[in-house]
């Protein structure tokens, strides 16, 4: 656990970048807290980091990329081991939520928009 827990630490300020980026819905502890306990995956590399969560729908399962940060490339070259480990968790989809740019940059694995997420602060 202690080796996790400094991972974690090592990626904080990717962690914490992209949950500002993604409209501060969880505090780093969030994360912490939910890789911990198993209801989150978290993906560490040298240069970036990502967290994922499969997410069970009635019709279906879905390993959902919740964060990442840190370098592109990295975060791009992660996607066959994520792929793998959603078919081994019986996920049939994934799904990312972040900036348009993603769209662009992750064209080449296969994803396409699904829906445009839109929000502002009340």
């Amino acid at each position: 656990m202690e080796e996790l827990d400094a991972e974690l630490e090592r990626c904080r300020p990717w962690i914490e970048a992209a949950l500002d980026r993604g409209g501060n819905t969880h505090l780093f502890e969030d994360i912490v807290s939910a890789v911990k306990v198993g209801t989150m995956q978290f993906w560490p590399a040298e240069d970036a980091c990502a967290v994922t969560e499969i997410i069970v729908y009635p019709q279906k399962k879905a390993l959902h990329v919740f964060l990442a940060g840190g370098n592109m490339d990295t975060i791009v070259d992660m996607d066959e081991s994520a792929v793998y480990f959603a078919r081994q968790n019986g996920c049939s989809s994934m799904s990312i939520a972040g900036r348009k740019g993603w769209q662009r940059i992750l064209q080449d694995k296969g994803y396409k928009p699904v829906l445009t997420s839109l929000g502002k602060d009340i």
